[in-house]
């Protein structure tokens, strides 16, 4: 118990650059705190104490501000970061070295007792400040979900999901491979370059329609060169491609 303490104190360390020390994380880290008392109560509830982990987790959440339910899984160097609010339902499970920060939800959408209704996350996953992660659904290994972002279907591996509800964007294999030996760490599930993929799919279309604009233009030219009367089209008000870019930045 006392090694995966110092692990998970190192881990901390690590990722969160406000940690000075370790005696600073060990006394003033509710994330800490709130999965040295789940090792407590899972082992409770996994050996039919199932009254003692449900009261132990109680105690938790009224010192920590984080409900992990003693059934959750959680693995290895997890960090909750800041962690009020956070919910971790009954059947979640929460791989190697996750992040998890303020008023997340693992929740589950189904009534059927004794069945997979919350999440699984895989190794390496962020889940940033306010989502909401619902359902009985796997996100894969190195995932990211944006802060408030609600996701109801399954994320694949190092792909991010944003919005509400949650619009998914596929990484290529050759980012996946650079970020893996990079060891990239994003907070908050937020990317460098942004990942919208509503923003993306717009800015393809005023792109598209920059090159749409070109192409007529050309062959106006061309028709006006060989001497065929093009006087009669529509004037129309100036594309600013730039201007549209910015409105969706």
């Amino acid at each position: 118990m006392f090694s995966r303490l110092r692990e998970d104190i190192a881990n901390i360390m690590e990722r969160d650059p406000a940690a000075r020390s370790a005696w600073e994380v060990l006394t003033c880290y509710p994330g800490l705190h709130a999965i040295a008392w789940h090792r407590v109560a899972h082992w409770c509830w996994t050996h039919g104490l199932k009254w003692f982990g449900r009261f132990i987790s109680h105690l938790a959440r009224i010192v920590t501000g984080i409900e992990i339910h003693p059934g959750a899984t959680i693995g290895r160097r997890v960090f909750i970061d800041h962690g009020f609010g956070v919910v971790i339902g009954e059947t979640a499970e929460v791989g190697d070295e996750c992040t998890i920060y303020q008023g997340v939800t693992l929740g589950g959408t189904s009534l059927s007792k004794g069945a997979k209704r919350h999440p699984t996350l895989e190794r390496g996953v962020i889940v940033g400040a306010g989502a909401k992660v619902l359902g009985g659904f796997t996100v894969g290994e190195g995932a990211k979900v944006g802060s408030n972002a609600v996701v109801v279907k399954a994320v694949p591996a190092g792909a991010t999901a944003v919005g509400n509800p949650a619009h998914i964007v596929q990484r290529d294999a050759q980012k996946l491979r650079e970020q893996a030996a990079a060891r990239m760490f994003e907070a908050y599930g937020v990317t460098p370059h942004g990942d919208d993929p509503l923003s993306t799919a717009i800015h393809g279309l005023v792109d598209h329609a920059v090159a749409q604009e070109q192409q007529i233009n050309m062959i106006v030219t061309i028709l006006r060169n060989a001497g065929m009367p093009c006087d009669s089209l529509p004037e129309v008000d100036k594309f600013d491609p730039e201007q549209l870019n910015k409105l969706v930045e």
